[in-house]
């Protein structure tokens, strides 16, 4: 990897400080769970991933730009692949599969996601917009 590349993976949230020891998804409760070296453990809506995937559909191009992604109440994940040794794209049952998930981008959604979810849920209501299909 040249110098470049470090950097554009740096400018992206490729520069992991915590790494995934073990990532499973429960398919009954439609979590996504991933443990993490740091002794963390985040269990992660299939919602909650769907609404928040650092796509470009959802998330623009900046931070002014992003999109509420209603009606995913229901939505679950068919498959979880890996991307190189940095990442996973997550293929949801809606057919999204664009973002890639980044170890740093995961561990940051664990360590917010209270605040990210209830400001996902105001954002809704403030639009008139729903969960459910």
């Amino acid at each position: 990897m040249n110098d470049k590349t470090i950097q554009e993976n740096e400018a992206q949230g490729f520069d992991t400080t915590h790494w995934p020891t073990e990532i499973r998804y429960l398919s009954a409760e439609k979590q996504l769970v991933v443990s993490f070296d740091s002794g963390e453990t985040f269990a992660y809506p299939a919602e909650f991933l769907r609404v928040e995937s650092p796509s470009a559909e959802v998330q623009g191009h900046g931070p002014s730009q992003k999109q509420i992604v209603s009606r995913r109440r229901h939505v679950g994940i068919m498959e979880v692949v890996p991307v190189g040794n940095y990442a996973v794209r997550i293929k949801f049952d809606d057919l999204h599969d664009s973002g890639i998930f980044s170890w740093q981008y995961l561990y940051r959604l664990g360590r917010t996601q209270d605040a990210l979810w209830q400001a996902y849920l105001d954002n809704l209501a403030a639009k008139g917009l729903s969960r459910d299909p």
